[in-house]
C-alpha cells in the first residue's frame, strides 16, 4: 500500500457553500449541435436574476413533463421542505451549468446526446421560445485552482464539468500539471475539448462500459500513474461502479486523502 497522507492547510481544502433553493421558468434562446455529441442550449429570462453557480461540477435540476404538451408546475421550497402541488409530478434530470452571464441573464447548458434520454430528446428538439423549468443549484463545492498536480477523469456525461474546470484553470493562470483522461464511445466527441489544447488530455474510445475492471484500459492507465505525496487533487465521474472502484483504489489502496479525491457517479448501468 502506498501512503500519501499529509497535513493539509485549511486554505487548500475544498469549501462547500449553500444556496437558497429557487425554481425558475426560463426560455430557450438558441440551440446548436457541437461535435456531433452535444447540443448546446442557451436559455434566458428575468427569473435567472440572482442565479449563482460557484462550483465547476454544480448541478441543477431540469424538469420535463411526463408527456409532451403536459403543463407542469414546479414544487415550492418552504421551511418544511419541498412541497409538490396537484397534477402530474414532472420528470427531472441533473445537468452542469456550463456558463452563466449575469449581465444578460443567459445560462448555457451542454447536453450529451444519447438514445433514450429524456433530457437528450428534449435538447435535440429544443427551439427558440421553448420553455424550461430549473431548480438549484442547492450548493457548490468550491475547489481551489492552486493544487500543483490535478487529475480529471470522466466519460461524455462529465465533459461539460471538465470543460468548465479547464476554463477556470486558464483564467486563474494556474501552473498546475493537469491531466485529463476521457472515456468516450464516439471519436467525434474528441473535438468537444479542442479549445483546451494547453492541457494534457488523453482520449480512450470504446463501446465498453463495464464498470471498474482491472483489464480496462482507463483503469490500467490510472494505476500506472505516479502519484504525488501532497498538493494534489483528483476528480472523477462516470458510471457508478467505475467511479466507486477508482475511489477505493485511490483512497483505500493507495492512501490518498479522501478530502482531495472526489469520485461521483453521474449514472448507473441497469
Amino acid at each position: 500500500m502506498t501512503l500519501h497522507r499529509t497535513e493539509i492547510p485549511a486554505a487548500n481544502l475544498p469549501i462547500r457553500v449553500k444556496n437558497d433553493l429557487v425554481f425558475r421558468h426560463i426560455t430557450v434562446k438558441s440551440s446548436e449541435t457541437l461535435s456531433g455529441c452535444f447540443q448546446r442550449i442557451v436559455l434566458n429570462g428575468d427569473e435567472l436574476k440572482g442565479f449563482n453557480s460557484r462550483g465547476f461540477d454544480d448541478h441543477i435540476k431540469l424538469f420535463f413533463p411526463p408527456n409532451p404538451g403536459d403543463v407542469i408546475t414546479p414544487p415550492t421550497a418552504t421551511e418544511e421542505g419541498i412541497v409538490w402541488g396537484e397534477g402530474p409530478r414532472p420528470l427531472n434530470r441533473e445537468y452542469t451549468p456550463l456558463h452563466f452571464d449575469a449581465q444578460t441573464n443567459e445560462l448555457t447548458l451542454d447536453f450529451y446526446l444519447h438514445d433514450g434520454g429524456i433530457a437528450s430528446e428534449w435538447a435535440t428538439g429544443a427551439k427558440p421560445g421553448d420553455k424550461l423549468i430549473i431548480g438549484g443549484p442547492r450548493g457548490s463545492l468550491i475547489i481551489p485552482t492552486t493544487y500543483k498536480w490535478q487529475l480529471y477523469v470522466c466519460d461524455e456525461t462529465g465533459l461539460p464539468a471538465v470543460k468548465r474546470r479547464l476554463r477556470e484553470l486558464k483564467q486563474a493562470a494556474s501552473d498546475a500539471k493537469v491531466t485529463v483522461l476521457v472515456k468516450v464511445k464516439d471519436v467525434s466527441c474528441i473535438s468537444y475539448l479542442s479549445e483546451e489544447n494547453d492541457f494534457d488530455i488523453e482520449w480512450m474510445v470504446s463501446e465498453e462500459q463495464n464498470g471498474y475492471q482491472e483489464n480496462d484500459a482507463a483503469v490500467k492507465k490510472l494505476k500506472s500513474l505516479s502519484l504525488p505525496e501532497s498538493d494534489y487533487y483528483i476528480w472523477a465521474t462516470g458510471e457508478g461502479k467505475f467511479v466507486k472502484g477508482l475511489n477505493d483504489d485511490f483512497v483505500e489502496n493507495r492512501g490518498l486523502d479522501a478530502n482531495l479525491v472526489r469520485c461521483v457517479a453521474y449514472w448507473h448501468n441497469k
